[in-house]
């Protein structure tokens, strides 16, 4: 039986989660040089439109279609045939099965959206386009399937609540594998990257905590106890990571800055997505605080290995989902949800073992298929623009435009 609470209630969740998409092209649009800021902004922006028409005519059908030995799904949902306005018995019970979909295609459309920060500032739009389209129906639907879908990884019994695995992990793997694959931007080591536009990303750091909320709470897909405290953890370790990481960085360097802050509040959100509705208020707190540390330290690691993550994708979304998915192994309790698992604090080895299982499988199909896909995409269209477009930038040679004519 449809409920009109929760279909409602997962509605406004799908609109907070599309809200995330325009807002990551703002917080990404800030950080980049002014010569760049429209071309970061279109990558965001043309993943809504792509993926938005991969997902309803193969995408959907892939992730969430009947399963095929517990690797994809089958073709039972090609273009829709049969999602319509009737509940969905094997995914969401009381709302209308459109509705399912299209909040699980805001997922979609966001998670290439996040990798584009790794290769900011020196990627051809066509080639973006191409890459795009070809990871997210051969990473991300299969991946979705695995964990979401009733794939191979659900049956061994992973569970990733909101997207710790199925976006941030991935998104981060892709995006090492996209610094290493593509090189760094001319003058890299060699000259100052600076934000042209730290205000516009604070800005999108608002708005991506906003559409946070749809992002975990929403992941209930019910108005329920579970979708109230999947919205405080994710809150509580947003905030306890932007504290910790500004802490951090004042001791370290002598001064807490802005940016440290909204990278800190990302942290603590994308590290709490995959245990927000399975842990304690008290174990979010200890989740935020672990990723606005680690994150912070995993950033500062990037210099040490050399490779050009121009915004930060590996150190914070890869390393918060990597991160999350352990925390949600060893802190995860069924008194908070009985629907999910204890973790290896309250007895849960087998479960804890689970998600270092998922984690090493998502990781490693995720570099291997990225780095195919980024040779595939560079042989027919070309990835890397030219040293002379790369100095003009993105927005004048890509998109004929640019922000600022002052």
């Amino acid at each position: 039986m449809i409920n009109a609470a929760d279909t409602a209630f997962l509605l406004v969740s799908a609109a907070l989660v599309l809200l995330m998409t325009p807002a990551l092209s703002v917080f990404y649009g800030g950080l980049v040089r002014k010569k760049n800021v429209l071309g970061t902004i279109m990558q965001s922006l043309a993943c809504i439109t792509l993926v938005s028409l991969l997902w309803i005519y193969i995408g959907y059908t892939l992730a969430f279609g009947p399963d095929i030995k517990g690797f994809i799904g089958g073709l039972k949902y090609l273009a829709l045939r049969g999602v319509g306005q009737e509940p969905s018995p094997d995914y969401a019970s009381t709302v209308p099965h459109i509705v399912f979909m299209i909040y699980q295609c805001m997922f979609a459309i966001i998670t290439p959206a996040l990798i584009t920060g790794a290769f900011a500032e020196r990627v051809r739009f066509k080639g973006f386009l191409l890459f795009t389209a070809l990871w997210s129906l051969l990473i991300y639907s299969p991946v979705c399937h695995w964990i979401w879908g009733g794939g191979w990884l659900a049956q061994k019994g992973v569970l990733d609540f909101a997207g710790g695995l199925v976006v941030h992990l991935t998104c981060g793997v892709a995006a090492l594998a996209s610094a290493i694959a593509i090189g760094p931007r001319r003058g890299f080591r060699k000259e100052p990257f600076m934000p042209h536009n730290l205000p516009l990303t604070v800005i999108g750091t608002g708005l991506l905590w906003f559409g946070w909320f749809g992002f975990n709470g929403g992941s209930a897909l019910a108005v329920n106890g579970i979708a109230a405290q999947a919205f405080v953890n994710t809150h509580l370790a947003g905030a306890v990571g932007l504290g910790t990481w500004a802490l951090v960085e004042w001791l370290h360097q002598g001064k807490p800055t802005t940016l440290g802050a909204c990278s800190g509040a990302i942290a603590g959100l994308a590290t709490i997505t995959p245990a927000a509705g399975f842990v304690s208020v008290h174990s979010a707190v200890v989740i935020g605080f672990l990723a606005g540390l680690i994150c912070y330290g995993a950033v500062l690691l990037k210099n040490v290995f050399g490779y050009d993550d121009s915004l930060d994708v590996v150190g914070i979304h890869g390393v918060g989902g990597l991160l999350g998915t352990l925390c949600l192994g060893i802190l995860a309790s069924k008194a908070v949800n009985p629907d999910g698992a204890n973790g290896l604090l309250f007895g849960g080895s087998s479960f804890f073992a689970a998600q270092v299982l998922g984690i090493v499988v998502v990781g490693v199909y995720t570099f291997v298929v990225t780095w195919v896909l980024l040779k595939v995409a560079d042989i027919i269209f070309g990835l890397r623009i030219e040293p002379e477009e790369e100095v003009a930038g993105l927005d004048v040679t890509e998109h004929s435009e640019t922000a600022y004519y002052l």
